[in-house]
């Protein structure tokens, strides 16, 4: 299947694995928003250190707008190939398209790492 017209860069496997990390750890010590509503309303109110997007979202005009306004809000922002694994690493039972990590925990060490992997990439 070919990549949807949102994706504009393509983080590693290693880079998706350390995200989907990050959020597990951050669900489990901080606070996450799960959904694409909750996480849009992390990222318009300025709280999300990290977005994670779900590519294989279907329609993916659900989530088009979602990497533009990252970038308009300057939080940072991941694609993950599955919304299966995403939605399993935000702590439920049903895929979903987008998750933000609005307070780290533990994870702040990982979440600072991928960030700055995601600057490094998008340059």
């Amino acid at each position: 299947m070919p990549k949807p017209s949102f994706v504009e860069w393509e983080p590693t496997e290693e880079l998706q694995k350390k995200a989907l990390d990050s959020l597990e750890t951050a669900r489990d010590t901080g606070r996450i928003k799960k959904g694409i509503n909750e996480a849009t309303k992390a990222v318009e109110r300025g709280n999300a250190q990290l977005v994670l997007i779900a590519e294989d979202v279907d329609p993916p005009e659900i989530i088009m707008f979602l990497p533009g306004l990252c970038d308009d809000k300057k939080a940072p922002y991941i694609f993950v190939n599955n919304k299966n694994k995403l939605g399993e690493a935000a702590g439920i039972d049903r895929p979903t398209a987008a998750a933000a990590i609005v307070v780290e925990g533990k994870a702040k060490d990982l979440v600072a790492d991928v960030v700055e992997k995601i600057a490094g990439i998008r340059k």
